[in-house]
C-alpha cells in the first residue's frame, strides 16, 4: 500500500445529502453555469486532489408509480452532460484529473473511444472514463428500447465494449505521427492498425481517427460491488468507486477485490479503491451532529422511495411505506451490489420501507463521517492504514459550504498527518494515481512477431 492516500472530489452541483439543497447555507446555482463548476474545479485543484469525478444518468426517473413527479419536485435532478463539462474544465485547470461517466449500454465503442481520446489530448493526459452499464427502464425508453437490459446481459455487453475501446486506443502506435515535410509523409502506416473486431455485440473495423491518447489509455474507473461487477472490474478497472458504509464491509471488499486483480495476472497496485465518503463537519463534535440531524430533518420520505425505485429499477409504490421492508432482492433489475447491504440492514434491524428510504437517501449507502476536521481526518487515516481503501471519493453534503469544509478544513488535516500530498509531483492523472501506462497491444504483438522471426532465423543459422 502507498504511504499516501488518493482523494477525488465527487462533484454535485447541489451537494450529495438528500436534504443538502434545503440547508440554509446552500446555494441555488444552476448545474449549467460554467463559472460555478470552474470555481469547484479550481478549489479542488488548489487542494491538490487527484481528480474531479462526475456521475451521470440518461433519464429523469419515473419508476415510482410511473411518474417523475416526486423525482423533479423534491430533489435536484438536473445535471450537466459530463463529457461536455470536463472539456470546458480542462481549459481552466492545469493539473487535476477529470473523470466523466459514460454508459456502455447506450453508446457505441468507436464514439466513446474517440471522445475520450480527444479529451485526453486536450487536457494533456488528465482524463478518466467512469464505465457504467446504466440502471433503469427510464433510460432505455430514451434510447428506443422498451426496457433496460438485464444485469448479466449488460455486463456481457460492457465487457466487449471495453475491449473494443481499448483496442481502438491502441490502433495508433507510439510515435506514429512523423510530419515529414520533405518526404511528404504525415504518419508511419506500419504503426497504425485495423482493429477488426467481430463479436456478439459489436463489429468494428477501426482504426481510430485520433492518435493514441497521452496516457496510453484514459484511466478506467468502474463503480459498483456486485459479483458480476467485481469480475469485470478485476480484469479492466484501474480505479474503483464503491459504496461501503462501514469499516468491516470496506475491508472485506478491499481484500476480495485485490485478490481478484492478482488472479487475473495484475498487480494489486494496478487498481486503486476509493469508497464514496460524505463528510459533515463542525467546529465541535456536537455541532457536527446537530448539523447532521438538521440535514436529516430536511429529507422527504417519498423522494427517498422514488430515488430507490430508480436505482433498483423496481416500483416501490406497490408496497406500503410503513410496512416491513419487502423481500424483493431477487426482483430488482437495476443496481445490485449496492443494495445487498441495504437488504441485510433492513432484515437485521427490522426496518420499514419508509425507514430504509430515509436512511438510504441520506448518502445512497455511502460512508458518512461526522465530526471536527481533526476527528474526520483521524477516521479517514484509520480506514486507509487498516487496508479498507486506497483513498476516498469525497462528497460534500451541500454546496458551496460543504466543499469549503473538504478543501479548506479536512484536506489540510490529512496533509499535516503526511497521508496526503501537499503539492502535485506529476502532470497526468496516471501519475497522480501511481498507475502504469498500458502497453500498446499492437506494438507488443509486432515486437513478439519480430522476436519470433529473429529466434527462427537464429535456429536456421545454427542448423
Amino acid at each position: 500500500m502507498s504511504q499516501q492516500m488518493h482523494l477525488g472530489l465527487f462533484a454535485a452541483a447541489n451537494g450529495h445529502h438528500a436534504g443538502g439543497w434545503r440547508h440554509p447555507e446552500a446555494g441555488t446555482e444552476s448545474p449549467l453555469e460554467l463559472e460555478y463548476y470552474t470555481g469547484i474545479a479550481r478549489q479542488a485543484e488548489q487542494a491538490k486532489l487527484d481528480m474531479l469525478f462526475l456521475a451521470d444518468k440518461l433519464a429523469i426517473d419515473d419508476n415510482y408509480g410511473g411518474s417523475f413527479d416526486l423525482t423533479v419536485t423534491h430533489r435536484p435532478t438536473l445535471s450537466a452532460e459530463p463529457l461536455t463539462l470536463i472539456s470546458a474544465l480542462g481549459a481552466v485547470t492545469k493539473r487535476i484529473g477529470l473523470a466523466a461517466t459514460a454508459s456502455t449500454t447506450y453508446h457505441e465503442p468507436y464514439h466513446l473511444a474517440r471522445m475520450f481520446a480527444t479529451l485526453d489530448h486536450l487536457s494533456k493526459g488528465r482524463v478518466a472514463w467512469n464505465v457504467v452499464t446504466s440502471t433503469s427502464d427510464a433510460e432505455a425508453r430514451n434510447f428506443s428500447k422498451a426496457s433496460h437490459l438485464d444485469h448479466a446481459t449488460r455486463y456481457e455487453r460492457a465487457q466487449e465494449f471495453i475491449e473494443v475501446v481499448r483496442s481502438l486506443w491502441d490502433s495508433w502506435g507510439p510515435d506514429s505521427l512523423l510530419w515529414d515535410k520533405e518526404r511528404g509523409v504525415v504518419a508511419d502506416k506500419r504503426k497504425i492498425h485495423y482493429v477488426h473486431h467481430h463479436g456478439p455485440w459489436f463489429d468494428v473495423k477501426g482504426p481510430l481517427n485520433v492518435p493514441r491518447p497521452p496516457q496510453g489509455h484514459p484511466v478506467l474507473i468502474q463503480a459498483g460491488s456486485s459479483e458480476t461487477f467485481r469480475e469485470l472490474a478485476a480484469r479492466h478497472a484501474e480505479l474503483i468507486f464503491t459504496a461501503q458504509p462501514n469499516l468491516a464491509s470496506a475491508q472485506g471488499f478491499y481484500r476480495d477485490f485485490k485478490s481478484r486483480v492478482v488472479r487475473y495476472g495484475r498487480s494489486h497496485q494496478d487498481v486503486k479503491i476509493l469508497p464514496g465518503t460524505m463528510v459533515i463537519v463542525g467546529d465541535t463534535e456536537r455541532e457536527a451532529r446537530e448539523k447532521e440531524q438538521h440535514l436529516q430533518s430536511l429529507i422527504d420520505t417519498n423522494t427517498g422511495l422514488a430515488f430507490m425505485s430508480g436505482s433498483m429499477n423496481y416500483d416501490l409504490s406497490k408496497h406500503e411505506p410503513d410496512a416491513p421492508f419487502p423481500d424483493i432482492e431477487q426482483e430488482i433489475r437495476g443496481s445490485r451490489g449496492r443494495f445487498q447491504f441495504v437488504f441485510r440492514k433492513a432484515r437485521e434491524e427490522g426496518l420499514t420501507l419508509a425507514q430504509v428510504a430515509r436512511w438510504y437517501i441520506q448518502s445512497r449507502s455511502h460512508h458518512v463521517v461526522v465530526g471536527t476536521p481533526g476527528s474526520i481526518a483521524d477516521r479517514l487515516t484509520s480506514w486507509f492504514r487498516e487496508e479498507a481503501c486506497d483513498g476516498f471519493n469525497l462528497m460534500a453534503p451541500y454546496m458551496p459550504g460543504g466543499l469549503d469544509d473538504i478543501c479548506g478544513r479536512v484536506v489540510p488535516e490529512l496533509q499535516s498527518r503526511g497521508v496526503f500530498r501537499s503539492s502535485y509531483t506529476g502532470s497526468t492523472l496516471r501519475e497522480h494515481l501511481g498507475l502504469r501506462q498500458p502497453v500498446n497491444r499492437f506494438a507488443e504483438q509486432a515486437g513478439l512477431a519480430s522476436g519470433e522471426r529473429e529466434a527462427a532465423n537464429g535456429e536456421r543459422e545454427q542448423v
